[in-house]
Protein backbone atom coordinates (compact mmCIF):
# COMPACT_ATOMS: atom_id res chain seq x y z
CA UNK A 1 0.00 0.00 0.00
CA UNK A 2 1.48 3.63 -1.06
CA UNK A 3 1.99 6.00 1.59
CA UNK A 4 0.99 9.07 1.23
CA UNK A 5 1.91 12.90 2.87
CA UNK A 6 -0.28 12.65 5.86
CA UNK A 7 0.14 9.12 6.66
CA UNK A 8 1.20 8.50 10.36
CA UNK A 9 2.23 5.24 11.84
CA UNK A 10 0.39 2.56 13.17
CA UNK A 11 -0.04 4.09 16.61
CA UNK A 12 -1.36 1.01 18.50
CA UNK A 13 -0.45 -3.02 19.21
CA UNK A 14 -2.31 -5.86 17.91
CA UNK A 15 -4.09 -6.18 21.32
CA UNK A 16 -4.72 -2.16 20.83
CA UNK A 17 -2.72 -1.16 24.02
CA UNK A 18 -1.74 2.67 23.58
CA UNK A 19 1.65 3.28 22.97
CA UNK A 20 3.12 7.73 23.40
CA UNK A 21 2.03 9.95 21.31
CA UNK A 22 4.99 10.88 18.58
CA UNK A 23 6.47 14.30 18.72
CA UNK A 24 8.15 16.43 16.31
CA UNK A 25 11.98 18.05 16.39
CA UNK A 26 10.83 20.45 19.04
CA UNK A 27 8.85 18.63 21.64
CA UNK A 28 5.34 19.45 19.98
CA UNK A 29 2.81 16.80 20.41
CA UNK A 30 1.63 15.67 17.23
CA UNK A 31 -2.35 15.14 17.23
CA UNK A 32 -3.95 12.05 16.28
CA UNK A 33 -5.19 8.74 18.06
CA UNK A 34 -2.04 8.44 20.01
CA UNK A 35 -2.46 11.74 21.13
CA UNK A 36 -6.07 11.48 21.98
CA UNK A 37 -5.79 8.21 23.49
CA UNK A 38 -7.75 6.11 21.40
CA UNK A 39 -7.05 2.67 21.27
CA UNK A 40 -8.44 0.24 17.81
CA UNK A 41 -7.15 -3.08 17.20
CA UNK A 42 -4.00 -2.96 14.94
CA UNK A 43 -5.74 -5.62 12.53
CA UNK A 44 -8.63 -3.99 12.62
CA UNK A 45 -6.97 -0.70 11.17
CA UNK A 46 -4.94 -2.33 8.56
CA UNK A 47 -8.40 -3.75 7.31
CA UNK A 48 -10.22 -0.39 7.60
CA UNK A 49 -7.05 1.67 6.02
CA UNK A 50 -6.74 -0.98 2.76
CA UNK A 51 -6.97 1.13 -0.48
CA UNK A 52 -9.36 0.39 -3.36
CA UNK A 53 -9.82 2.07 -6.79
CA UNK A 54 -13.09 0.49 -7.25
CA UNK A 55 -14.91 2.91 -4.26
CA UNK A 56 -13.14 5.82 -6.01
CA UNK A 57 -14.18 5.18 -9.79
CA UNK A 58 -17.55 4.40 -8.82
CA UNK A 59 -18.01 7.59 -7.23
CA UNK A 60 -16.72 9.43 -10.03
CA UNK A 61 -18.60 7.73 -12.22
CA UNK A 62 -21.82 9.01 -10.22
CA UNK A 63 -20.14 12.14 -9.30
CA UNK A 64 -19.52 13.02 -13.41
CA UNK A 65 -23.29 11.94 -14.08
CA UNK A 66 -24.54 14.55 -11.57
CA UNK A 67 -22.39 16.92 -13.05
CA UNK A 68 -23.71 15.90 -16.83
CA UNK A 69 -26.82 16.19 -15.38
CA UNK A 70 -27.04 19.70 -13.57
CA UNK A 71 -25.20 21.58 -16.53
CA UNK A 72 -27.76 20.11 -19.09
CA UNK A 73 -30.41 21.70 -16.75
CA UNK A 74 -28.54 24.96 -16.58
CA UNK A 75 -28.16 25.04 -20.82
CA UNK A 76 -31.36 24.32 -20.70
CA UNK A 77 -33.00 26.71 -18.91
CA UNK A 78 -30.82 29.71 -20.02
CA UNK A 79 -32.33 32.94 -20.51
CA UNK A 80 -35.31 32.24 -17.84
CA UNK A 81 -35.38 32.82 -14.04
CA UNK A 82 -34.96 28.76 -13.32
CA UNK A 83 -31.49 29.26 -14.98
CA UNK A 84 -30.28 30.62 -11.31
CA UNK A 85 -31.13 27.29 -8.86
CA UNK A 86 -30.36 25.15 -12.29
CA UNK A 87 -26.70 27.10 -11.42
CA UNK A 88 -26.71 27.06 -7.50
CA UNK A 89 -27.34 23.21 -7.93
CA UNK A 90 -24.53 22.43 -10.32
CA UNK A 91 -22.67 24.70 -7.91
CA UNK A 92 -23.09 22.56 -5.30
CA UNK A 93 -22.52 19.82 -6.87
CA UNK A 94 -19.31 20.68 -8.30
CA UNK A 95 -17.94 22.90 -5.11
CA UNK A 96 -18.71 20.38 -2.25
CA UNK A 97 -17.28 17.02 -3.88
CA UNK A 98 -14.38 19.12 -5.94
CA UNK A 99 -13.12 20.33 -2.33
CA UNK A 100 -14.14 17.09 -0.58
CA UNK A 101 -12.04 14.76 -3.26
CA UNK A 102 -9.24 16.92 -3.71
CA UNK A 103 -8.97 16.52 -0.03
CA UNK A 104 -9.24 12.61 -0.16
CA UNK A 105 -6.58 12.53 -3.29
CA UNK A 106 -4.60 14.83 -1.04
CA UNK A 107 -4.01 11.95 1.57
CA UNK A 108 -3.35 9.86 -1.47
CA UNK A 109 -6.12 7.99 0.03
CA UNK A 110 -8.68 8.19 -2.73
CA UNK A 111 -7.40 5.45 -4.88
CA UNK A 112 -4.82 2.66 -4.88
CA UNK A 113 -3.54 3.12 -8.10
CA UNK A 114 -1.04 6.28 -7.53
CA UNK A 115 -1.06 7.64 -10.87
CA UNK A 116 -5.33 7.66 -10.99
CA UNK A 117 -5.00 9.36 -7.66
CA UNK A 118 -2.69 12.12 -8.58
CA UNK A 119 -5.24 12.62 -11.72
CA UNK A 120 -7.89 12.87 -9.64
CA UNK A 121 -6.20 15.07 -7.68
CA UNK A 122 -5.19 17.57 -10.35
CA UNK A 123 -8.09 17.68 -11.70
CA UNK A 124 -10.63 18.59 -8.68
CA UNK A 125 -7.93 21.07 -7.23
CA UNK A 126 -7.97 22.75 -10.73
CA UNK A 127 -11.75 22.77 -9.78
CA UNK A 128 -11.56 23.87 -6.56
CA UNK A 129 -8.93 26.33 -7.11
CA UNK A 130 -5.78 25.99 -4.71
CA UNK A 131 -2.41 24.87 -6.19
CA UNK A 132 -2.43 21.11 -5.46
CA UNK A 133 0.83 20.66 -3.78
CA UNK A 134 0.50 23.87 -1.42
CA UNK A 135 -2.96 22.21 -0.07
CA UNK A 136 -1.40 18.54 0.31
CA UNK A 137 1.66 20.01 2.68
CA UNK A 138 -0.54 22.58 4.27
CA UNK A 139 -3.12 20.02 4.82
CA UNK A 140 -0.38 17.66 6.35
CA UNK A 141 0.62 20.21 8.59
CA UNK A 142 -3.37 20.75 9.75
CA UNK A 143 -3.14 16.99 10.56
CA UNK A 144 0.27 17.32 12.62
CA UNK A 145 -0.87 20.58 14.52
CA UNK A 146 -4.80 20.14 14.42
CA UNK A 147 -5.91 23.89 15.50
CA UNK A 148 -2.75 24.91 17.10
CA UNK A 149 -2.31 28.62 17.23
CA UNK A 150 0.52 29.94 15.27
CA UNK A 151 0.83 26.48 14.36
CA UNK A 152 -1.82 24.89 12.13
CA UNK A 153 -1.76 26.49 8.66
CA UNK A 154 -5.02 26.07 7.81
CA UNK A 155 -7.39 27.79 10.49
CA UNK A 156 -9.52 29.49 7.90
CA UNK A 157 -11.03 31.74 10.32
CA UNK A 158 -10.17 34.09 13.62
CA UNK A 159 -11.23 32.61 16.86
CA UNK A 160 -13.48 33.00 18.47
CA UNK A 161 -15.69 33.21 15.23
CA UNK A 162 -17.96 36.34 15.12
CA UNK A 163 -20.72 37.12 12.76
CA UNK A 164 -18.14 39.26 10.66
CA UNK A 165 -15.65 36.23 10.07
CA UNK A 166 -18.35 34.21 9.55
CA UNK A 167 -19.96 35.89 7.04
CA UNK A 168 -16.25 36.71 5.30
CA UNK A 169 -15.94 32.59 4.95
CA UNK A 170 -19.31 31.34 4.43
CA UNK A 171 -19.38 34.30 1.61
CA UNK A 172 -16.89 32.65 -0.28
CA UNK A 173 -15.27 35.82 -0.31
CA UNK A 174 -12.44 34.53 1.84
CA UNK A 175 -11.36 31.12 0.43
CA UNK A 176 -11.29 33.54 -3.03
CA UNK A 177 -8.62 35.83 -1.58
CA UNK A 178 -6.87 33.46 -0.34
CA UNK A 179 -6.66 31.13 -3.70
CA UNK A 180 -6.28 34.70 -5.58
CA UNK A 181 -3.05 35.12 -3.40
CA UNK A 182 -1.51 31.83 -3.35
CA UNK A 183 -1.27 31.49 -6.67
CA UNK A 184 -0.07 34.83 -7.08
CA UNK A 185 2.62 33.95 -4.70
CA UNK A 186 3.56 30.57 -5.75
CA UNK A 187 3.23 31.91 -9.77
CA UNK A 188 5.86 34.85 -9.16
CA UNK A 189 8.20 32.46 -6.67
CA UNK A 190 7.31 34.75 -3.65
CA UNK A 191 7.49 31.73 -1.20
CA UNK A 192 6.25 32.37 2.11
CA UNK A 193 7.97 31.53 5.43
CA UNK A 194 5.26 28.77 6.13
CA UNK A 195 5.65 27.39 2.42
CA UNK A 196 9.25 27.05 2.89
CA UNK A 197 8.54 25.47 6.46
CA UNK A 198 5.65 22.49 5.36
CA UNK A 199 6.82 21.62 1.54
CA UNK A 200 10.53 20.30 1.11
CA UNK A 201 12.58 22.68 -1.20
CA UNK A 202 12.42 20.65 -4.31
CA UNK A 203 8.74 20.69 -4.63
CA UNK A 204 8.45 24.84 -4.70
CA UNK A 205 9.66 24.63 -8.00
CA UNK A 206 7.15 22.48 -9.44
CA UNK A 207 4.57 24.47 -6.93
CA UNK A 208 5.29 27.48 -9.05
CA UNK A 209 5.02 25.61 -12.26
CA UNK A 210 1.52 24.25 -11.21
CA UNK A 211 0.52 27.57 -10.10
CA UNK A 212 1.29 29.01 -13.37
CA UNK A 213 -0.61 26.23 -15.41
CA UNK A 214 -3.37 27.18 -13.03
CA UNK A 215 -3.36 31.02 -13.48
CA UNK A 216 -3.61 30.52 -17.20
CA UNK A 217 -6.78 28.05 -17.05
CA UNK A 218 -8.28 30.60 -15.03
CA UNK A 219 -6.97 34.01 -17.26
CA UNK A 220 -8.09 31.72 -20.62
CA UNK A 221 -11.60 31.28 -19.15
CA UNK A 222 -12.17 35.25 -18.03
CA UNK A 223 -10.55 35.92 -21.95
CA UNK A 224 -13.35 33.28 -23.15
CA UNK A 225 -16.01 35.60 -21.33
CA UNK A 226 -14.74 39.43 -22.53
CA UNK A 227 -14.86 37.60 -25.65
CA UNK A 228 -18.18 37.04 -25.57
CA UNK A 229 -17.55 33.45 -25.47
CA UNK A 230 -20.27 33.06 -22.44
CA UNK A 231 -20.71 29.43 -21.62
CA UNK A 232 -17.97 29.00 -19.11
CA UNK A 233 -19.54 31.80 -17.01
CA UNK A 234 -22.96 29.45 -16.79
CA UNK A 235 -21.30 26.27 -16.41
CA UNK A 236 -18.38 27.08 -14.43
CA UNK A 237 -18.20 30.69 -12.88
CA UNK A 238 -21.65 31.55 -11.87
CA UNK A 239 -21.71 28.08 -10.63
CA UNK A 240 -18.71 27.83 -8.55
CA UNK A 241 -20.00 31.24 -7.08
CA UNK A 242 -23.12 30.16 -6.07
CA UNK A 243 -22.58 26.41 -4.83
CA UNK A 244 -19.33 27.08 -2.61
CA UNK A 245 -21.18 28.83 0.40
CA UNK A 246 -22.75 25.76 1.18
CA UNK A 247 -19.16 23.72 0.34
CA UNK A 248 -17.96 26.41 3.35
CA UNK A 249 -20.57 25.22 5.55
CA UNK A 250 -19.51 21.70 5.56
CA UNK A 251 -15.93 22.72 6.28
CA UNK A 252 -16.49 25.60 9.03
CA UNK A 253 -18.35 23.11 11.52
CA UNK A 254 -15.34 20.84 11.04
CA UNK A 255 -13.44 23.05 14.08
CA UNK A 256 -15.27 26.02 15.04
CA UNK A 257 -16.18 26.67 18.52
CA UNK A 258 -13.89 23.58 19.67
CA UNK A 259 -10.49 23.61 21.58
CA UNK A 260 -7.49 25.55 20.32
CA UNK A 261 -3.79 23.81 21.59
CA UNK A 262 -5.16 20.72 22.29
CA UNK A 263 -3.38 17.18 21.71
CA UNK A 264 -7.09 15.71 21.81
CA UNK A 265 -8.43 15.28 18.34
CA UNK A 266 -11.90 14.81 20.11
CA UNK A 267 -11.94 18.46 21.88
CA UNK A 268 -10.71 20.00 18.55
CA UNK A 269 -12.40 18.29 15.67
CA UNK A 270 -16.34 17.68 14.98
CA UNK A 271 -18.31 15.15 14.00
CA UNK A 272 -21.44 15.47 12.65
CA UNK A 273 -25.05 13.84 11.72
CA UNK A 274 -25.90 14.15 7.54
CA UNK A 275 -28.15 12.57 5.09
CA UNK A 276 -27.11 10.25 2.61
CA UNK A 277 -26.79 13.35 -0.08
CA UNK A 278 -24.91 14.78 2.16
CA UNK A 279 -22.28 12.39 3.18
CA UNK A 280 -22.08 11.54 -0.67
CA UNK A 281 -21.42 14.74 -1.50
CA UNK A 282 -18.79 15.57 1.46
CA UNK A 283 -17.40 11.59 0.99
CA UNK A 284 -18.45 10.45 4.38
CA UNK A 285 -15.54 13.64 5.85
CA UNK A 286 -18.66 14.02 8.49
CA UNK A 287 -17.13 11.50 10.59
CA UNK A 288 -14.12 13.95 11.02
CA UNK A 289 -13.02 13.59 14.27
CA UNK A 290 -12.51 9.67 12.86
CA UNK A 291 -10.20 10.76 9.89
CA UNK A 292 -8.13 13.12 12.08
CA UNK A 293 -7.75 10.16 14.47
CA UNK A 294 -6.75 7.76 11.39
CA UNK A 295 -6.14 10.35 8.59
CA UNK A 296 -4.67 6.69 6.75
CA UNK A 297 -8.46 5.32 6.53
CA UNK A 298 -10.23 6.34 3.11
CA UNK A 299 -13.72 7.76 2.99
CA UNK A 300 -15.11 4.63 1.77
CA UNK A 301 -14.31 3.12 5.69
CA UNK A 302 -15.20 6.24 7.55
CA UNK A 303 -18.68 5.01 8.44
CA UNK A 304 -16.93 1.73 9.60
CA UNK A 305 -14.43 3.96 11.49
CA UNK A 306 -16.73 5.68 13.23
CA UNK A 307 -18.72 2.55 14.70
CA UNK A 308 -15.81 1.55 15.89
CA UNK A 309 -14.40 3.86 17.91
CA UNK A 310 -17.80 5.43 18.84
CA UNK A 311 -17.38 3.88 22.67
CA UNK A 312 -14.81 6.59 22.83
CA UNK A 313 -15.64 9.79 20.59
CA UNK A 314 -18.77 12.04 21.45
CA UNK A 315 -21.47 11.57 19.77
CA UNK A 316 -21.85 13.37 16.45
CA UNK A 317 -23.67 16.65 16.43
CA UNK A 318 -27.04 16.78 14.82
CA UNK A 319 -27.81 17.65 11.29
CA UNK A 320 -25.57 19.39 8.78
CA UNK A 321 -28.40 22.51 8.72
CA UNK A 322 -29.23 22.09 12.58
CA UNK A 323 -25.59 21.82 13.36
CA UNK A 324 -24.56 25.46 10.85
CA UNK A 325 -27.94 27.09 12.35
CA UNK A 326 -27.07 26.69 16.16
CA UNK A 327 -23.28 27.64 14.86
CA UNK A 328 -24.65 31.10 13.59
CA UNK A 329 -27.08 31.41 16.44
CA UNK A 330 -23.95 31.71 18.45
CA UNK A 331 -22.02 33.98 16.53
CA UNK A 332 -24.53 36.30 16.00
CA UNK A 333 -25.05 36.81 19.72
CA UNK A 334 -21.12 36.68 20.35
CA UNK A 335 -21.29 39.67 17.96
CA UNK A 336 -23.98 41.72 20.12
CA UNK A 337 -22.53 41.06 23.42
CA UNK A 338 -25.10 37.72 24.43
CA UNK A 339 -24.28 34.75 25.72
CA UNK A 340 -23.02 32.14 23.50
CA UNK A 341 -23.66 28.95 24.88
CA UNK A 342 -24.93 26.53 21.73
CA UNK A 343 -28.62 25.00 21.89
CA UNK A 344 -26.89 21.60 20.47
CA UNK A 345 -24.00 21.66 18.95
CA UNK A 346 -20.43 20.69 21.01
CA UNK A 347 -18.31 24.17 22.26
CA UNK A 348 -15.14 24.32 24.43
CA UNK A 349 -15.43 25.69 27.83
CA UNK A 350 -13.91 28.83 27.06
CA UNK A 351 -16.12 29.49 23.98
CA UNK A 352 -19.32 29.94 26.44
CA UNK A 353 -19.34 32.82 28.06
CA UNK A 354 -22.42 35.13 29.35
CA UNK A 355 -21.91 38.23 27.48
CA UNK A 356 -20.12 41.21 26.26
CA UNK A 357 -17.15 41.80 24.59
CA UNK A 358 -14.72 38.62 23.75
CA UNK A 359 -10.92 38.24 23.57
CA UNK A 360 -9.60 37.55 20.09
CA UNK A 361 -7.55 34.03 20.54
CA UNK A 362 -5.82 33.90 17.32
CA UNK A 363 -6.08 35.17 13.47
CA UNK A 364 -6.85 33.05 10.19
CA UNK A 365 -3.85 31.34 8.54
CA UNK A 366 -5.81 30.85 5.37
CA UNK A 367 -6.84 34.76 4.78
Amino acid sequence: METSACDHAQLQSDDGIRVPPRTDASGSVITNAASTGIRIDRRRLKALARRSDRPGLAYLAVWTAAMVAAGALVWLTLGTPFAWPAMFALGVVMSVPSYSLSHETAHGTAFRTRWLNETVFWITSLLYGEEPLHRRYTHTNHHTYTWHVGRDSQMPFDTPLDFKGWLYDVSGLSILVFQARVLWQLSTRRYTDLMKEVAPAAELPKMTRNARIFSAVYLGIAAMIAAGIHWPLWLYVLPRLLGAPVMLMFNIIQHAELQENSPSIVKSTRTFRTDRLGRFLYLNMNNHVEHHLYPQVPFHSLPDLHEEVAGQTPAPDPGFWRTNADLLWVVVRRSLGYGTRAAWIRQAPHMITEGGAFERISKATMQ
